[in-house]
């Protein structure tokens, strides 16, 4: 196949990089300088990715654009509508993303619960909502590029550490300097999410549940990253897909919509509460995800562009992802002077399939060695693969202790609250299928992995 990678920061460069190593051609487009090096001397770049668009078109249904994240779905709505072959998003789904307002009025309209969200763009009138109805409350920034560190959960019941913060936010705030954010309702349950492949018609089957760990620290601690580690599953998946992404077809088919797209969810005994959706491949999801699947993302992706098939051929029990960094992540101020350039080795203790299990992100080849490059310190991240979450945790934990980089750092504990109490929970809520009633009925995919 001819991939074409459009992106801001190379989030997909391990996709990509998976991509040349299986024999296809790709050139890949980074917009933001400073993600210039992210693979550099793994891939092939280009400075105009429209300039490539005849080369695309010549390799006919050989031909794949990919797009990275959710700020471009008009242009892949134009190219879909050129003929060429897009996975990504839609227009539709950066509104998804960005407005939260406007997902939330979806996820509504499809019947589910939303918890209350207030919209606001001035500092001063979020601080007098929240003086006039005190209250735990979620801080998020509108826009599928705003910063997840800006984001802020608050602690305390009558709202004051959020009114603190306001008005620090209030103070810092430049002239003509625009603000959009909501303040949504704080939940307690169980977060989960579940996603899924649509392909411009339906969802293939089966969708995936994960449960992301996005605090800096252990024991949910320290700054929102965006996520530290992961765990997935395509088992046990089916009460939240009928309840959150199916009712959403219609409305994903209406808008053009191709690609993967997630919903995260609060799950109480209340019932569902959905979050945000993100309509792109999240990271390191996709790359979680792929230690799952028993065939490469082409194949998926052919599948999804000839609408010829219904499911995807996935494994049976969970994958945990660990994310491995270095200074000053999960900023980016100081990182030439802490950690940019610093050099990767790996233990000779790792296989070829151990090796495999790592994807990387901000990273190099220079003169024959890897070195870390980008932005953030953002390193990649080690997977693992096991019939329990705390298995998948130790297969993880094994493969990224074979990285040696000055000053990594990484999670140790990723899966343990899934492991001691939140699968347990879901099922009692009914919204997860136990191990027992997946060995009654198996998936197609699974019989035919048990028959070989």
């Amino acid at each position: 196949m001819r991939i074409l990678g459009v992106g801001e920061c190379n989030d997909l460069a391990a996709m990509h990089h998976g991509f040349v190593q299986r024999g296809h051609e790709v050139r890949v487009f980074v917009e933001d300088a400073a993600y210039a090096d992210v693979h550099g001397g793994m891939l092939d770049f280009t400075a105009d990715w429209q300039r490539e668009l005849g080369w695309v078109r010549e390799a006919g249904d050989d031909g794949l654009v990919i797009f990275e994240s959710a700020v471009k779905g008009e242009l892949q709505d134009r190219l879909r509508r050129d003929g060429f072959h897009v996975i990504g998003g839609s227009a539709l789904g950066d509104r998804l993303e960005a407005d939260r307002t406007f997902g939330q009025q979806v996820l509504r309209e499809a019947g589910l619960k939303t918890a209350a969200s207030h919209p606001f763009t001035d500092y001063a009138a979020a601080m007098q909502f929240v003086r006039s109805h005190p209250g735990r409350y979620v801080l998020k920034f509108n826009g599928a590029n705003s910063a997840r560190t800006r984001n802020f959960v608050g602690e305390m019941d009558d709202g004051f550490d959020l009114l603190a913060l306001l008005g620090l936010h209030a103070s810092r705030q430049q002239p003509g300097e625009a603000v959009d954010f909501v303040l949504m309702e704080h939940l307690q349950g169980v977060e989960v999410g579940v996603g899924g492949y649509f392909d411009g018609q339906q969802f293939l089957q089966p969708a995936c549940i994960d449960f992301e760990h996005k605090r800096f620290f252990p024991g949910e601690l320290g700054e929102l990253t965006g996520e530290m580690g992961t765990i997935v599953s395509y088992r046990g998946s089916q009460p939240l897909f009928d309840a959150v992404l199916a009712p959403l077809a219609p409305l994903l088919r209406d808008g053009g919509y191709v690609g993967y797209i997630n919903v995260n969810l609060i799950a109480n005994e209340a019932g569902l509460w959905p979050l945000e959706f993100t309509s792109r491949f999240g990271y390191p999801g996709y790359a979680i995800c792929e230690a799952l699947h028993l065939e490469p993302w082409e194949a998926i992706f052919r599948r999804m562009l000839r609408h010829d098939a219904e499911r995807i051929a996935t494994r049976d029990g969970f994958a945990c992802g660990v994310v491995l960094t270095v200074p000053p992540f999960p900023y980016h101020h100081g990182y030439a002077e802490l950690g940019k350039g610093a050099p990767i080795c790996l233990r000779d203790s790792l296989t070829a399939r151990d090796r495999a299990q790592l994807s990387f992100a901000e990273v190099a080849q220079v003169q024959g060695q890897l070195v870390t490059s980008g932005a953030t310190g953002y390193i990649g991240v080690a997977t693992g693969l096991g019939a329990t979450v705390r298995d998948a945790n130790a297969e993880a934990l094994r493969i990224a202790r074979g990285v040696v980089v000055p000053n990594l750092r990484y999670r140790r504990d990723i899966g343990e609250r899934v492991e001691r109490g939140d699968l347990r929970r879901l099922q009692s809520l009914g919204l997860y299928e136990s191990a027992v009633s997946l060995a009654m009925h198996p998936s197609p995919a699974a019989q035919a992995v048990r028959q070989a």
